[in-house]
C-alpha cells in the first residue's frame, strides 16, 4: 500500500546534507521512502501534516524495558549506581516471562509516543524462566524495529561481583543461548525489523573470559557487541583494581572496540580513551538522564563528537530514569553539554541528529534514521500548532520550543501512532496490567 504524507510545514530530512524542506509531501511505497518533493500525486492513504513538522523516527541505543516495573523504588531513588542496584536486583530476580512482556509494551508504547522508531535493549538477568523471547514477542506486538541485546551476569556476590548469586547464570549457558537466539531471531538483511546482539552486562558483573568469548561468538555470528562501561567513578575503580587499567585498555584488550560495538554511558572516558573509540569507530550510547539521576556526571560529549566518536542516545532504564521520552531526553543532551561547555556547545539541530541519524549509525543502520529516497520509512510527525511551539520563530528547532510527544508515527511505513494514541495494542488494558503486576512486586 502506498502512503501520500502530505503538507509538511517542515522536513527535518538529516539527510547527506542536512537538508531542510518547506512544504514538502512525502510518499512512502512496501516499507521505503519513493519520493520527497511538492503537490506529490494522491495513494492509497493520505497523511495530512500540514502545521507539523517532520523528522526521521528517533533511534534509542540504550534501555533496560523490564525496569519499567520499577519506577521511583523507594530506596534507589537518591542511590549512586552501585546501591541503587543492591536495592533493585531482590525485587528483579522475582520477575518472570509476564513481567518481562509486558514491562517491555509499556517501554516500547512509551518510547513510540515520543517519536522513536527503533530502539535497542540490553537484557542482562533470565529469572524464573524470563527469556529474550519475551521482548521480541513484545516489539513485535507493538511494530517497534527493534535491536534486543542478550545480556548476561556471571559473576555473583560471592565470587566478588556485584548481583547476587541467584541472578547470575553459567558462562557456557548464556554462550549457548546467545547462539540460540541469533539463530532464531536475527535478521541482517536492510529493513530488517529484528536484529539481536550479544551484551555482557559490565565488566563488574562478568568474567574476562566471558567478555572474550562474547566477543569471538558475536564476530562469527555477524552481529553486533553491546555493554556498560566507564559509567561513573565507582565503575573506574573497580576495573584500576581488578583490572589494573581503566575501562577503555580493558575494553580494547578483550577485543571490545570497533564499529560492530557499541558502549553504554562512557560518562569518565579520558581523552585516550575517546581518540581509541574515535579510530576505532566504536559507538557511545550517550544516556543523560539517567546519569544526572544517578549522580553519574556529565559525559564529554561535546569531546566525543569533535573527536569523531558516533555517539547516539539511549534512555536507560526506567528504573534509573524513570521516563522513556526519547525526545526529552535529546533535549537534555544538549542542555548538559551547554552547561559543561557554554550555550554554543551544541545547538539543536546536532542534538536531534545525535537522536535520529547518530543512534541508527550507532546500530549499523544505514538504512533508517534519514528521510530520504531508498530509506526505511520510519517517520515522525511533530504537531507545532499547539500550546508548546506558540510563539516559536523555528518550528524545526524541536527541542527549544515544540512537543515532546508525536502526532503520528510510522515504522517500516506502518502507522503505530495516530493522533497521539498507540493504534497497535491496547495501552490503557496493559498499564492497568503493568500496575498490578508492579503491585505484586510491591507484597
Amino acid at each position: 500500500m502506498a502512503i501520500l504524507i502530505k503538507n509538511a510545514t517542515t522536513v527535518v530530512t538529516m539527510d547527506a546534507t542536512l537538508t531542510e524542506l518547506a512544504q514538502a509531501d512525502i510518499r512512502v511505497e512496501h516499507g521505503v521512502i519513493t519520493d520527497i518533493g511538492t503537490g506529490l500525486d494522491s495513494s492509497d492513504e493520505t497523511i495530512d501534516a500540514s502545521g507539523c513538522v517532520i523528522t526521521p523516527g528517533l533511534v534509542n541505543t540504550h534501555h533496560h524495558l523490564y525496569q519499567t516495573l520499577t519506577r521511583a523504588v523507594p530506596g534507589g531513588q537518591d542511590a549512586l549506581l552501585f546501591g541503587w542496584l543492591q536495592t533493585l536486583y531482590p525485587i528483579w530476580s522475582r520477575f518472570g516471562p509476564d513481567e518481562m512482556f509486558t514491562s517491555a509494551q509499556i517501554g516500547l508504547a512509551e518510547l513510540a509516543l515520543s517519536g522513536c522508531t527503533l530502539t535497542s535493549d540490553h537484557l542482562y538477568l533470565y529469572p524464573n524462566g524470563a527469556r529474550l523471547d519475551d521482548t521480541i514477542a513484545a516489539a513485535q506486538e507493538i511494530g517497534m524495529r527493534f535491536h534486543p541485546t542478550r545480556g548476561a551476569m556471571s559473576i555473583g556476590e560471592s565470587d566478588g561481583g556485584l548481583p547476587p548469586d541467584s541472578l547470575v547464570e553459567d558462562e557456557a549457558a548464556i554462550l549457548e543461548d546467545c547462539i540460540r537466539v541469533i539463530d532464531t531471531h536475527h535478521d541482517p538483511r536492510e529493513g530488517a525489523m529484528v536484529r539481536v546482539g550479544v551484551a555482557p552486562c559490565s565488566p563488574f558483573s562478568v568474567s574476562r573470559e566471558l567478555m572474550r568469548d562474547a566477543a569471538l561468538l558475536a564476530r562469527d555470528k555477524g552481529v553486533m557487541l553491546h555493554t556498560h562501561l566507564a559509567e561513573n567513578d565507582e565503575d573506574i575503580a573497580y576495573s584500576l583494581e581488578k583490572f589494573g587499567c581503566r575501562p577503555g585498555q580493558y575494553a580494547e584488550d578483550l577485543g571490545w572496540t570497533g564499529p560492530d560495538v557499541w558502549h553504554a554511558h562512557c560518562v569518565k572516558l579520558d581523552g585516550q580513551e575517546i581518540d581509541l573509540f574515535a579510530k576505532s569507530r566504536t559507538g557511545v550510547a550517550h544516556c543523560p538522564c539517567s546519569n544526572c539521576r544517578l549522580g553519574s556526571g556529565i559525559a564529554p560529549v561535546r569531546a566525543m563528537r569533535d573527536a569523531g566518536v558516533p555517539v547516539g542516545l539511549g534512555v536507560d532504564g526506567s528504573a534509573s530514569n524513570d521516563a522513556g521520552n526519547l525526545v526529552a531526553e535529546a533535549r537534555q543532551a544538549m542542555l548538559l553539554q551547554r552547561v559543561a561547555n557554554g550555550a554554543n556547545a551544541m545547538s539543536a539541530r546536532e542534538a536531534l541528529f545525535i537522536a535520529t541519524r547518530g543512534g541508527a549509525e550507532v546500530l549499523g543502520r544505514t538504512d533508517c534514521g534519514q528521510i530520504a529516497i531508498g530509506k526505511r520509512a520510519d517517520i515522525a510527525i511533530w504537531d507545532v500548532t499547539g500550546v508548546d511551539s506558540a510563539g516559536s520563530w523555528d518550528p524545526a528547532a524541536l527541542l527549544l520550543a515544540g512537543p515532546t510527544q508525536v502526532k503520528h508515527l510510522l515504522v517500516e511505513g506502518r502507522q503505530i501512532v495516530r493522533d497521539g494514541r498507540v493504534t497497535s495494542i491496547d495501552l490503557p488494558r496493559m498499564v492497568e496490567r503493568q500496575n498490578a503486576l508492579a503491585r505484586g512486586l510491591m507484597g
